[in-house]
């Protein structure tokens, strides 16, 4: 596809990821040839949903520079989130990137609830239980998979 606008103007190293449940951060890199006033906008649609989002709270750099968007009460579909940033210069035209991204492969699960340890002398062992994490999107808890690092102190 041919994009309009100056080579090398568009965003780069874009990546969101979700976290505590409802938060999501979204972060890139400036385009290596975009002139020095270029400013970026992140806009981004759940595909289910019609309605386009701006970034409500934009991540600066030193110099005022959008680099980064940080969103509230993300809600996870199964289809794919729409991702694109635009620029801005007085100077030339910037160059659109945009991506479709499974929302849920980017979450950062929150740690198991309610863990305890029962150690018995009796039994010489131990019973270790806890409930799965808070997520917003997975029902089924079957789903999950859990590692247990015992060590010796």
């Amino acid at each position: 596809p041919v994009f309009a606008g100056m080579n090398g103007s568009a965003i780069e190293n874009f990546s969101c990821v979700i976290y505590n449940i409802s938060f999501m951060n979204c972060t890139w890199q400036a385009g290596r040839g975009a002139p020095e006033d270029t400013q970026y906008f992140l806009y981004w649609k759940n595909l289910r949903d019609d309605d386009v989002m701006e970034c409500e709270l934009y991540i600066q750099d030193e110099n005022g520079r959008n680099t980064g968007c940080r969103f509230h009460n993300v809600s996870i579909e199964t289809e794919k989130a729409y991702f694109m940033v635009n620029g801005s210069s007085k100077d030339s035209l910037i160059q659109f990137y945009d991506e479709y991204i499974q929302l849920y492969t980017t979450e950062i699960l929150t740690p198991p609830l309610n863990i305890a340890v029962n150690c018995t002398i009796e039994s010489a062992g131990c019973i270790i239980t806890w409930q799965p994490p808070l997520t917003s999107h997975v029902e089924n808890i079957k789903c999950f998979q859990y590692e247990i690092n015992i060590q010796n102190k």
